[in-house]
């Protein structure tokens, strides 16, 4: 029980420790790319190819003063980022990086826990974190905090229908909600990967994901045209920075649940299985940093009719098609 107990702890420590190592270099992954994109060099200073830019950025937020402005509910003021970041950190845990590991005779499965659940866990956590940003936009006693809070309340349960029917077609295939059950029904040929079987529901959530996550063009509870910066438009220093890793950590959740769910997760030839998983997370964080830097922003009415008018009945149709021809061919 003790020798349990010590390995799960210490998957939490490596899980934790390499999200935050990898929301660290996705910054610097995204100002190069970006930069790329706009034809400058991005960072290239701090460090070999400027590699130690996500040191000197949280060293300089950690000791960045924070202005607390005045009228601010002080409790929830500081929850929100605080519960933002957890949910965006829960969500990992049911996410298998590799198959298993044999140590000392010992199978060591390559994630926290395999719920026979994965799929509901992901949802009920990933349905907490628009609490952050609503608590955020209250508490914060500003009129651009709330505009940009009721914003993402509004975004965050359209398109988390969406992507809620993006899934269903996978699970109505793999007939389970584990993740890891889901990944290994992928093994064999890359014609086995849910993607080729569920091409629309993949557009489905892939397109709300980058929604749910408040990324460009559906970053409209942050637009600075408008809002300044939305909910956190009067946070500074650590309180700040904890949104900022939330927002990253939500990007990494949702491409490596889209690359379990529909690429094959740690699948893949000749390579070690977590390499495979890490380039094709990586592969996923590349397509959302390329449209940030190629996509205008939406309107707020177009973003409200694409989910409901669009991805709403898209995702819905294809799980009635899903289900018609699983009848039809048992």
């Amino acid at each position: 029980m003790l020798l349990e107990a010590i390995i799960i702890f210490l998957k939490v420590g490596i899980v934790f420790v390499g999200l935050l190592t990898a929301i660290a270099y996705t910054t610097y992954f995204e100002r190069k790319v970006v930069a790329r994109i706009q034809q400058r060099m991005g960072p290239s200073i701090t460090g070999p190819f400027g590699l130690l830019q996500p040191v000197a950025d949280a060293v300089k937020l950690l000791f960045k003063e924070e202005i607390k402005p005045g009228g601010v509910n002080g409790f929830f003021y500081t929850l929100a980022p605080i519960l933002s970041f957890t949910a965006a950190c829960m969500s990992i845990a049911v996410i298998p990086v590799g198959d298993w590991v044999n140590v000392a005779g010992r199978k060591i499965e390559l994630l926290i826990s395999d719920l026979n659940i994965g799929i509901l866990y992901i949802f009920a956590i990933t349905s907490l974190g628009v609490y952050g940003l609503v608590l955020a936009g209250w508490s914060s006693n500003s009129k651009y905090s709330l505009l940009g809070g009721i914003r993402s309340t509004a975004q965050m349960i359209s398109y988390e229908v969406s992507l809620g029917l993006g899934i269903i077609g996978v699970l109505l295939l793999s007939q389970t909600l584990s993740i890891a059950e889901i990944v290994r029904q992928q093994s064999g040929s890359i014609f086995n990967w849910y993607f080729f079987k569920q091409p629309v529901a993949f557009f489905v959530y892939f397109i709300s994901a980058i929604a749910e996550t408040n990324r460009s063009p559906f970053d409209l509870p942050e637009a600075e045209s408008e809002l300044v910066a939305g909910y956190h438009t009067e946070y500074s220093g650590m309180r700040f920075s904890v949104f900022f890793l939330g927002e990253y950590a939500n990007m990494i959740t949702v491409s490596a649940i889209a690359s379990s769910l529909f690429f094959g997760g740690w699948n893949g030839p000749l390579l070690p299985p977590v390499i495979w998983f890490l380039i094709k997370v990586v592969m996923f964080l590349f397509i959302y940093i390329w449209i940030r830097g190629t996509l205008p922003r939406f309107r707020y009415d177009q973003l409200m009719r694409f989910g409901w008018k669009v991805l709403f009945p898209l995702g819905l149709l294809n799980i009635m098609v899903t289900a018609l021809i699983l009848v039809l061919t048992s």
